[in-house]
């Protein structure tokens, strides 16, 4: 039996959330989801953790808001059990600036939004073989600060 594999999906579109959902149905079937759509429910699910939690964050830089994707990026790094979580950059652009303001404020990995359902299934397969299959990952539930 295949072990579920929680990500934080931080993201204002519904419809990304919608179509993640259909097309790990047969791309990342181990994937659940918990869909935040904004900074404020992002920010009150970190400070809210407790015992279990999301394997990786996905986090779409523009949320649309006041503040935005990096803001939230800033809160997870400066929580106890975020500092260790990784964090997938979603973005519609990769402009030099971005990418470089993204890991310098702690992203584990940025990456470019597929623009249809077949590259999204694509993009999970991906994020299946790299995060689910290949990386060891911390379990943040048993992590200790020392």
């Amino acid at each position: 039996m295949s072990q579920q594999f929680p990500i934080l999906l931080v993201d204002d579109d519904p419809l990304i959330a919608e179509v993640l959902q259909r097309a790990s149905v047969s791309s990342f079937p181990e994937a659940s989801f918990i869909h935040v759509s904004s900074f404020e429910e992002a920010k009150t699910y970190i400070e809210e953790l407790e015992g279990k939690g999301p394997k990786i964050v996905l986090l779409d830089i523009d949320l649309q808001d006041k503040v935005d994707g990096l803001d939230f990026l800033a809160l997870v790094r400066a929580h106890p059990k975020g500092r260790v979580l990784p964090v997938v950059m979603l973005s519609a652009s990769k402009t030099p600036s971005l990418v470089e303001r993204a890991y310098s404020f702690g992203a584990s990995s940025f990456t470019l939004k597929p623009f249809s359902y077949t590259d999204w299934k694509t993009y999970l397969s991906n994020l299946k073989k790299y995060w689910y299959e290949t990386v060891t990952l911390l379990d943040v539930r048993h992590y200790k600060e020392g």
